[in-house]
């Protein structure tokens, strides 16, 4: 790859164009932009930190093999970018459904400050990301798509139909269905944590001298 001096905050599609043409500069650019999104999008889908890990780093493999596959008229690089990550997600997830799934190898919720003032409360609201994750990845594979990239990574939907090889109503139609079952699975997960904080409730408290 060359190494030549970028433009002033050149867009994504000019990037991809020196990076074609083997910039090193221009697939530094991007990667730093772009990382974050892309492990985001293949973290909320697999669950893992390390499986976001691989991912992310499969798809920028990729990008310095084919970044002239590129067509702008198609969608955004940062759609380019999810569509290619969601292949990826795709592949390691069909080759590992027979197996535990991917249980977020121990790590503390994306977002959850490590040390808080108020730790009852920052308990709670640990357990209710680590019950909307885990909601989230009992979706169907893809109404998951469709709510990470439009309501986890704010993707619009053209991005999101641009990503998913799909029409934007389609995209419309899985977001709201699985909506409707993410809103399901987190309802039944609150009557179940109520039922058993009742259940708790009714059993005598035991004393220690």
């Amino acid at each position: 790859m060359t190494d030549r001096a970028l433009p002033a905050d050149p867009p994504d599609a000019a990037l991809m164009a020196a990076i074609a043409r083997g910039d090193r500069r221009a697939f530094g650019e991007l990667f730093r932009r772009r990382r974050g999104g892309v492990y985001r999008f293949a973290r909320h889908m697999t669950g893992s930190p390390s499986a976001a890990d691989d991912v992310t780093q499969d798809v920028f493999l990729a990008v310095m093999q084919d970044a002239g596959r590129y067509d702008e008229s198609r969608g955004t690089v940062a759609a380019w970018l999810c569509g290619m990550a969601r292949n990826f997600v795709r592949r390691r997830l069909e080759r590992e459904r027979d197996h535990e799934p991917l249980s977020g190898d121990g790590a503390h919720p994306a977002g959850l400050p490590m040390t808080a003032e108020d730790p009852v409360g920052e308990l709670a609201r640990a357990e209710r990301l680590a019950a909307l994750q885990r909601a989230i990845l009992s979706l169907p594979i893809r109404y998951r798509e469709a709510v990470v990239l439009c309501d986890l990574q704010e993707a619009s939907y053209a991005d999101a139909a641009a990503a998913l090889d799909c029409a934007i109503g389609t995209v419309r139609s899985r977001l709201s269905r699985g909506r409707a079952l993410l809103a399901a699975k987190l309802a039944a997960i609150d009557d179940a944590r109520a039922a058993q904080q009742s259940t708790d409730a009714g059993r005598p408290g035991r004393c220690f001298a």
